[in-house]
């Protein structure tokens, strides 16, 4: 009867359960319970719907027209003439394939004796 135990207090306190020999604490807060609220149907004064405005006139705009003066480009630089490829090295040849050398020839395994026991 000690911490490991499912149904004494102290084993219920150290596995954090509850039951007949722990109860839990009840609380101590108040229930709010909102109150039902009864409308009354009035009836209500329509308001007259908004007169729409007429639009305004519309003006005409005078039109300005402005004068830019345009500096001169700077000058272009001088493109610099391309030089011709010239032939480089010959590519290279490939190499003839060696031919396969014999493979090595492997021990075979001896079996491995059992032991007795």
């Amino acid at each position: 009867m000690g911490k490991g135990d499912k149904k004494s207090r102290r084993g219920k306190i150290i596995l954090g359960t509850y039951g007949a020999r722990r109860l839990r604490k009840k609380s101590d807060k108040l229930e709010v319970k909102p109150l039902k609220v009864v409308f009354s149907k009035e009836a209500k004064d329509k308001k007259p719907l908004k007169e729409k405005k007429e639009p305004k006139e519309v003006t005409a705009v005078k039109e300005t027209v402005e004068v830019v003066e345009v500096k001169h480009a700077a000058k272009p630089k001088e493109v610099k003439p391309v030089k011709e490829k010239v032939e480089t090295k010959a590519p290279k040849t490939v190499p003839e394939k060696k031919e396969i050398k014999e493979e090595k020839v492997t021990k075979e395994v001896k079996p491995k004796k059992e032991k007795k026991s």
